[in-house]
């Protein structure tokens, strides 16, 4: 399985909850563990601000380039300059190489993205560009698919997922969040809010009824799967009580249903704010663990 990563994602945004550090920490374990090789690894190609285009609003990018301090910059709660705008915008590049390299392979997986907070006109919650919708509208203009589905599993809503695609009968949108929290809900096509402290059964009910439905209703052409570790119960921005081993089935459940369905998977990171970065690291890590062994599963029954 191919891994994309860069190491332009590890920005320096000063004292922050958002661990930055992750990605590269997240390479290392796979390759200490040798889950990956180095030439799994590939980097993005640079990226397209025509593509970028296919989102974001012309005036919010010229803010965004130019490095300017706007109502429509300021709410991403992050620094602004060059070195960290130009991560978001090569993460876009590398959640399109993720997808292109699902529909090829069953499963690609992004080391990075998941920026779901970022709506076409203003960045919001750690998020510049959303490049989830980026990279379903780049396919869709190439022709490669038709249909998609987001199952977002972060701890909060993606709600300018959400709003880009509400009134597109192409793109499902599903968010299994906790309610009580940031950011103010937008309308997804399926939203389950949860209460807090909801821990691992409730949780994995809802999922295990929620995917099949998603896929039997939309029948989607490929599934971007946003596979956030702050469900997490020692997580600093939330108050959901999901354990390692409940995140462990979640990744199960829906990459279950998919190669199930034959539907590609693309999967991108999302957040993950665990008091010690290196839950979270290993959060990560496992989704990429069940990625590799239900391939391998998929694989040799192919082969049988």
């Amino acid at each position: 399985m191919k891994f994309v990563y860069s190491d332009k994602y590890e920005i320096d945004i000063g004292i922050h909850v958002f661990p930055t550090v992750k990605y590269r920490l997240i390479k290392e374990k796979l390759l200490n563990e040798n889950l990956a090789k180095e030439e799994d690894f590939i980097e993005p190609p640079k990226p397209d601000i025509e593509d970028i285009r296919l989102v974001h609003t012309q005036e919010y990018l010229d803010d965004l380039l130019n490095l300017r301090w706007t109502s429509r910059t300021i709410r991403s709660e992050l620094p602004l300059n060059w070195e960290i705008v130009e991560a978001y915008l090569l993460a876009a590049s590398g959640t399109i190489l993720t997808l292109k390299i699902a529909l090829e392979e069953k499963i690609g997986f992004h080391i990075g993205g998941g920026f779901h907070h970022a709506f076409p006109d203003h960045a919001e919650g750690f998020c510049y560009i959303n490049d989830i919708a980026v990279g379903i509208r780049k396919l869709q203009k190439e022709g490669l698919i038709k249909k998609a589905a987001v199952i977002d599993c972060d701890l909060h809503q993606g709600n300018g997922t959400a709003k880009i695609f509400q009134k597109d009968e192409s793109v499902f949108t599903f968010s299994i969040h906790q309610e009580n929290l940031y950011p103010i809900k937008e309308e997804s096509d399926w939203d389950i809010g949860l209460l807090d402290f909801t821990g691992d059964d409730v949780y994995l009910q809802h999922l295990k009824e929620a995917v099949p439905k998603i896929i039997e209703t939309h029948k989607p052409e490929l599934i971007v799967y946003v596979a956030g570790a702050d469900p997490y119960k020692n997580d600093q921005l939330g108050l959901l009580r999901l354990t390692k081993e409940g995140l462990i089935e979640r990744d199960k459940i829906v990459i279950k249903n998919a190669l199930a369905n034959n539907i590609p998977v693309g999967v991108v990171l999302g957040g993950g704010y665990a008091l010690d970065v290196m839950d979270t690291v290993e959060i990560h890590f496992n989704t990429a663990k069940v990625c590799l062994e239900l391939l391998k599963e998929e694989r040799e029954k192919i082969n049988e």
